[in-house]
């Protein structure tokens, strides 16, 4: 009877340290938070944009020419329509691409919407940070036309998803196309940090205590025989 009650608590024991499991879920950026125009610098990366809008801290940062544009319904600037959510995005105005960085690194896989008229592109993956070190994948943006249907008030408004799955681990993005031309929204991040695929790894306290109580358990089985 001892021996049945015995194996029933170490089940619940072990099913209790289950419930201490980290599970690393996606990360997706909408740059919702942030002003019309503003540069999005640190505002994922625990510090705020060029106008003082913070946001969640996934340790990610963003070159100085990379700009939140918020759709012109909601009283921006910006001439896109039929965006993925929210009503901001992200572009950027000068040089040939922007960049963000992820300095703990992601795995697994990565997505994007965009949206471009008439202009083609290229995103690019790195293993090091500033769109340095190897290049790890790339994915090519087409050119999405003008015929747009829905929201009538943006130029910008045929809107596509891109990803990809790779192996090994990126550090950084660097997004090419025509300045003023490509617009990017729903940026997600399939494994921020570098954990094992899918993410599930026991906190150290959780398993102790299951271990410290199974032991436990058997030395009272032993007095008991």
């Amino acid at each position: 009877m001892f021996n049945m009650t015995m194996t029933r608590v170490a089940a619940s024991l072990m099913a209790f340290a289950a419930a201490g499991i980290c599970a690393a879920a996606p990360v997706t950026l909408d740059f919702e938070g942030l002003k019309d125009q503003e540069s999005v610098l640190g505002f994922y990366n625990g510090g705020t944009g060029s106008l003082g809008s913070a946001g969640t801290n996934y340790g990610i940062g963003f070159a100085g020419n990379t700009l939140a544009l918020i759709d012109s319904d909601a009283g921006g600037s910006g001439n896109f329509a039929n965006e993925p959510s929210g009503d901001t995005v992200m572009f950027f105005l000068s040089g040939a691409s922007t960049v963000l960085n992820v300095a703990a690194g992601f795995t697994e896989s990565f997505s994007f919407f965009y949206s471009t008229r008439l202009n083609t592109g290229v995103v690019n993956l790195y293993d090091g940070i500033d769109g340095r070190g190897t290049l790890v994948g790339s994915i090519d943006l087409a050119a999405l036309g003008t015929n747009c249907q829905g929201d009538p008030t943006g130029s910008f408004c045929n809107w596509e998803m891109a990803s990809l799955s790779f192996a090994g681990t990126v550090r950084s993005i660097d997004f090419g196309g025509a300045a003023n031309f490509t617009a990017f929204d729903n940026i997600t991040f399939g494994n921020i940090g570098g954990d094992p695929p899918g993410g599930d790894v026991p906190e150290p306290g959780s398993l102790l205590l299951a271990a410290s109580a199974l032991l436990a358990l058997r030395t009272a089985s032993r007095r008991r025989d």
